[in-house]
């Protein structure tokens, strides 16, 4: 299975297809509202922002599975985000990351990044890097911070 085989929910419940994200650098985040690493979302939206021209999405996947620190429906999340931090990158509906009802998003992510086979994700805003071409490039632990990413995402748009 490819990852473009992959159907998601956004926040409004239409599916979405993840073939529209062919060609795409994506990372791809699980985050919470309520959780120490929250004030990342400035740092996604700094990389959207300087990257999205370029074929660069952030896909913003809430979880509530870590201390339940994504409560609420996904409109009070979405409103919490934009309002905050001023998000403009796609958030999703809520998934499980880990178990028997995860996300099957995380399952193949978690099967395809090297050097983790499918280990468990172990917190909020742990960060998938995927390239044009779907695979999985890196994973990122929830410390490390956006912009430290952005020399990664930038050799793949070059």
């Amino acid at each position: 299975m490819s990852l473009y085989h992959i159907r998601v929910e956004d926040i409004n419940n239409k599916v979405i297809d993840f073939e529209q994200y062919k060609g795409k650098v994506l990372l791809i985040v699980n985050t919470a509202t309520k959780c120490f690493f929250t004030p990342q979302y400035e740092g996604l939206q700094a990389l959207y922002s300087k990257f999205h021209e370029r074929g660069f999405e952030v896909l913003d996947f809430p979880c509530n599975q870590f201390a339940k620190q994504a409560p609420g429906s996904i409109d009070e999340i979405n409103e919490f985000c934009v309002e905050k931090f001023e998000t403009s990158f796609p958030r999703l509906q809520k998934v499980n990351v880990n178990g028997a009802d995860e996300s099957i998003l995380y399952t193949y992510l978690k099967r395809h990044e090297k050097g983790f086979f499918n280990q468990k994700i172990k917190w909020n805003f742990t960060k998938f890097l995927v390239d044009q071409n779907g695979r999985v490039i890196k994973r990122y632990s929830p410390s490390v911070k956006p912009n430290k990413i952005a020399r990664d995402i930038e050799k793949l748009l070059q």
